[in-house]
């Protein structure tokens, strides 16, 4: 057997992508997905697809990934313990800490590493996937104390392959960053979109520009929405309440001086060092710092979220030896 088999459960946007993208770096792939009409579809494309789980687990020593929505994963969790039960266990779902809770009642046996592929549209459903969607991408790697270390290099290899660069992280950690860059945004979004439309016929013809940025993630489906964001509810009521707190001190000033100053220049001066933090990541004239982790240290993954926390990235595994940029 192989260890470059991957098992994909679930076959929307990014379990399609992901089956599409591993199939192009030579992964031998199979997915599976309950509609019979997304696996005609997948069938169609060329891929290895089926809607029973039990066939779909029937090479034990797969890599498998929960493609499912976080509300799915108890229900598929027992058919993976029963089907597969010490198998190689990762997923691309947008929380981590109920996913990992959710494995460790269900699937103690597996051997799990959670993972989560920052990369998406507004588009959802297999016919929307792409083998090149996770290129140059963040991909987390759950890197908490326990992980194994093996399965942690072969997920943060198929996240290589796959054009992405691997952000070790802890759970705790990426679900409190996650809930201000990524569940935040969707729901101020969505308010966004209803204040404008509010506004009637005149400023939905108005509307340009800066709307259609900023609403653009209110286009995703509804029901994938509600179950990220409610998912991280805890990181994400803090969130909110560093927005409205944001937002009550612009009311105020706006109502006692018509001031917007010191809101408006924070967030230009945010937007910018967000911008030179990407930048400088496609710049090939700035210095990178690199560092060599080795997967089999003790502290190998104390050392990952480390690094993770300063903002560095994995770019290259070698064996067991993680390659670490970090920008000087």
């Amino acid at each position: 057997m192989s260890d470059r088999t991957l098992c994909v459960i679930g076959l929307g946007l990014i379990g399609g992508s992901l089956l599409r993208a591993a199939d192009a770096a030579g992964w031998k792939v199979r997915g599976m997905a309950r509609s019979a009409a997304v696996v005609a579809a997948v069938r169609d494309a060329g891929f290895d697809a089926t809607s029973s789980i039990e066939d779909a687990l029937a090479d034990d020593d797969a890599l498998v990934v929960l493609a499912v929505p976080l509300p799915a994963v108890v229900d598929v969790l027992p058919m993976v313990t029963r089907h597969a039960p010490y198998c190689r266990l990762t997923d691309v779902v947008s929380v981590k800490q109920p996913v990992a809770a959710a494995v460790a009642r269900r699937t103690p046996a597996a051997r799990y590493v959670g993972g989560h592929p920052m990369a998406g549209t507004s588009a959802s459903g297999w016919a929307a996937g792409s083998a090149t969607l996770f290129t140059g991408a963040p991909w987390v790697v759950g890197s908490d104390d326990g992980a194994d270390p093996v399965v942690w290099g072969q997920v943060a290899g198929l996240a290589l392959e796959c054009g992405a660069h691997v952000v070790p992280a802890g759970a705790a950690d990426h679900d409190a960053a996650v809930a201000r860059v990524s569940h935040l945004p969707h729901l101020l979004a969505a308010v966004l979109a209803s204040v404008g439309a509010d506004g009637g016929s005149l400023a939905m013809a108005l509307a340009a520009g800066s709307f259609t940025d900023g609403t653009r993630v209110a286009g995703s489906r509804p029901e994938l929405v509600r179950a990220m964001c409610e998912g991280n509810r805890d990181a994400l009521l803090a969130a909110v309440d560093d927005a409205l707190g944001r937002l009550g001190a612009a009311r105020g000033s706006l109502a006692s001086t018509g001031g917007l100053t010191a809101t408006i220049q924070a967030g230009h001066l945010a937007r910018r060092a967000f911008d030179t933090v990407r930048d400088t990541a496609r710049d090939n004239t700035v210095h990178i710092d690199t560092v060599y982790v080795e997967l089999g240290s003790p502290d190998a993954l104390a050392q990952l979220r480390d690094l993770g926390h300063q903002g560095a990235r994995v770019v290259g595994l070698e064996g067991t030896r993680c390659q670490v940029e970090l920008t000087a």
